[in-house]
Parts: structure tokens; C-alpha cells; sequence
């Protein structure tokens, strides 16, 4: 069996064990590479739980990324590895990241956008996302992002793939019509069960006071939490 694990900076692990988020922000690496930087990866919740579970290890994690980007590579993943190992089903773990992060396809490359208003897109993106974070509707983008997760869930059912999710920062508190996801999905509508809030609440603590980012002993124990969750729900 192999562990595929997708998400945002949380399951890219960025920051874990040195400054970088993007593998092109080492000097040493391209500039373009926007995988985890391998140091990090390597002490990710992710690698150990593979280790933990002698699972080989995938990861599509990209900081910044929004949910359009991990559902999307997710699927690619999927249909490429079902082509070759049809009898051999993966784990799939997905962390979801904030409900208002958009992708879009621009002269053939894929943008990762969110409201903040300082994100750099090309000058024939500028206006697009000036009215994106003018007129960025927060209901409305949680409506959407419970949607579009449902519909992936029930995909993946269909499809007989096992699979977890669990929250990044963001949860669904609010969403008035709520699903049965069974053992899938970690308490969704729980602001006290994302990735963040479990973290803080064993007492970890982000690796400096300007970020939104944790060490390699949270992540460690991350994994630990994860393979708990694993084994009391028969998903291994």
C-alpha cells in the first residue's frame, strides 16, 4: 500500500526545520520548485506516518495551495497510479486549507490566489484579483469549499478509495446543512479538531511568533495522532 497525502503548508511541512516553505526558496534548489522543501518534508506528519505504517509515501502538498489545486492533483494522482496498481488500493490523506483560496489556469499555468490582496499574479491577472478580494463573499466561499469536498468524498466512495480528511486552520462551524462523512472526515464542523487547534492544544506552539507554521516535534505528533485514528477506524 502507498500513503498519498495532499494539502497546503501544513502537510508540506513548511518551516518544519528550517525557513522555507518552497523547495525554490533555498539558493541552492531551483527557484522554480514549488514542491516542500525536502528537509521539511522529510520530518513531515506525513513521511513519519508513513514510516510508522512501512507505507511508501507520496506527496503533492504545496504551500499556498487551495482546495481547487489539492482536489484537482489529487484526482491526476489517482488516475495515473490506478492505470498500474488497479488491485492495490492507496491511503489517501488530505489536510484542507482556507475555504477562500482559488486556482486559476492562466497562459498555462496554474495560480494559487487567496484574499489577502498581496498575492502576485501576472498583469493580465491584476484586475481579477483585485475584484476577487473587493468583493470576496466568506459565506458563500464556505458554502462552496463543504460542496465541492462533498462531492470529492462521494467520489472516492464510489471508487472504493480509502481516504481521511481533516482541517488546516479553517472549519465548516457554520455550514447549516451537514453531511454524514462517517469516519472520513475528523470532525469537520469541530473548530477544536483542525490541524492547527489539535497542535496548540497539546501545547505546541508555531516555530516563530509571525508564523502560521509548526515544528518537527508537532508533526511528530501529528503523525502519532493520525495513526491512532487509523487503527481505531480500521483504515490500515
Amino acid at each position: 500500500m502507498i500513503l498519498y497525502v495532499n494539502g497546503d503548508s501544513h502537510t508540506a511541512a513548511a518551516e518544519a526545520v528550517n525557513p522555507h516553505a518552497f523547495a525554490g526558496n533555498d539558493g541552492n534548489l531551483d527557484p522554480t520548485d514549488r514542491r516542500p522543501h525536502p528537509d521539511n518534508l522529510s520530518v513531515s506528519w506525513g513521511n513519519q506516518l508513513a514510516k510508522l505504517i512501512l507505507n511508501k509515501f507520496h506527496c503533492d502538498a504545496e504551500s499556498a495551495s487551495s482546495n481547487d489545486r489539492i482536489i484537482r492533483t489529487t484526482k491526476e494522482w489517482l488516475t495515473w497510479y490506478t492505470l498500474s496498481n488497479k488491485n492495490i488500493k492507496p491511503l489517501v490523506i488530505i489536510q484542507w486549507s482556507t475555504w477562500e483560496r482559488e486556482e486559476w489556469l492562466y497562459n498555462g499555468v496554474y495560480y494559487q490566489v487567496n484574499g489577502s490582496g498581496i498575492d502576485q499574479v501576472p498583469p493580465g491577472l491584476q484586475e481579477r484579483y483585485r475584484n476577487f478580494v473587493a468583493t470576496l463573499n466568506w459565506r458563500q466561499k464556505i458554502q462552496e469549499a463543504h460542496d465541492k469536498i462533498w462531492q470529492f468524498h462521494t467520489e472516492l466512495l464510489t471508487n472504493n478509495i480509502p481516504h481521511i480528511f481533516f482541517n488546516g486552520n479553517n472549519h465548516f462551524g457554520k455550514i447549516g446543512d451537514r453531511k454524514e462523512w462517517g469516519i472520513n472526515y475528523i470532525h469537520p464542523y469541530n473548530p477544536d479538531m483542525t490541524f492547527d487547534s489539535i497542535l496548540r492544544s497539546k501545547g505546541f506552539t508555531t516555530v516563530n511568533a509571525n508564523s502560521w507554521h509548526f515544528g518537527a516535534d508537532a508533526h511528530s505528533y501529528f503523525a502519532q495522532f493520525m495513526l491512532q485514528y487509523i487503527i481505531e477506524n480500521n483504515l490500515y
